[in-house]
């Protein structure tokens, strides 16, 4: 009998200190590409949102990362699969930055570069990671009573005087949509159908539901993400979606440029995830730090 290859695997829990909150996601360590079949099985056996492959590429002096969903969907953007897949390397001490410049720090996402900036906490020397988002792009509107039909809502709940459900890119295109307050927020039990019906109509992805928090919260926005498409019935921590989000707001005059925010996620599924936002001139900044929960050996 051959003897099967083994695979360092860590568990982490993206964008929290904490384990068992945040957002779970493997990191699987490889030594080069896998098969597509590998990838799609080890994703859909681990059963997270996302699992991210991590190798040293020395060519070209980089870490590179692939991230597919159970369903055997690969995906582009930097969201916790990327946050978390960077943590856990460094956090495993590669030197993944040791042949890159402190000022160009990056990672490969599919074949494309994605800048980084890296900080470590003073006090438990723990890595974190902003990730460099494209500036966002406002695109189509969507019309409200389709959300709320979909989302479970009334149409008064979706608070329409500041906002209107819009797509919003980054990365990759996401609707935002406004809801008045965080017990609506939570009490949102979506039409995943109906939803899928409305991303292919308009060319969009998943659905961030947030609410303005009030001015005695630390988070500037709770939210809740949806995003059927690609078989995430609702995620912990999105940060494909937050980088969005910031750009939106501040697009709106309603957040500053330059100034650093949180927005709370996964409170409804008791997995509370805290997301560093930053909308600069010409890129947008999604932050925060992973733990690992748990670590093992996979084989193939």
């Amino acid at each position: 009998m051959t003897e099967r290859k083994a695979l360092e695997y860590y568990v982490l829990d993206v964008f929290s200190n904490e384990s068992y909150k945040g957002n779970p996601l493997s990191v699987v360590f490889t030594t080069g590409n896998l098969a597509l079949e590998t990838y799609q099985d080890i994703s859909k056996e681990f059963g997270y949102s996302e699992t991210s492959f991590v190798y040293y590429s020395k060519e070209q002096k980089a870490l590179n990362v692939r991230s597919f969903t159970p369903t055997g969907i690969e995906i582009d953007g930097a969201g916790h699969n990327l946050l978390g897949a960077v943590c856990g390397a460094l956090l495993k001490k590669m030197p993944i930055f040791d042949e890159q410049s402190e000022n160009n720090r990056f990672v490969i996402m599919k074949h494309s570069p994605i800048p980084l900036t890296v900080n470590f906490d003073s006090v438990t020397y723990d890595p974190v990671v902003q990730m460099h988002q494209k500036p966002a792009v406002v695109k189509e509107e969507i019309p409200t009573y389709k959300l709320a039909v979909a989302l479970g809502l009334k149409i008064e709940d979706l608070d329409s005087n500041d906002f209107v459900p819009t797509i919003v890119k980054t990365e990759v295109a996401h609707t935002m949509v406004p809801v008045k307050n965080s017990q609506i927020l939570n009490s949102i039990v979506p039409d995943h159908k109906l939803l899928v019906e409305i991303s292919k109509e308009y060319q969009s992805e998943g659905y961030y539901c947030f609410t303005i928090s009030n001015q005695n919260t630390d988070n500037i926005a709770e939210a809740r993400f949806f995003n059927p498409v690609i078989g995430i019935y609702e995620d912990p921590a999105t940060g494909t979606a937050a980088g969005p989000l910031i750009g939106f707001l501040t697009q709106k005059k309603f957040t500053k440029p330059n100034t650093e925010y949180k927005i709370l996620q996964g409170v409804k599924l008791n997995q509370p995830s805290l997301i560093e936002v930053m909308n600069r001139e010409n890129d947008i900044l999604v932050g925060g730090s992973s733990i690992i929960t748990m670590k093992g050996e996979l084989y193939i």
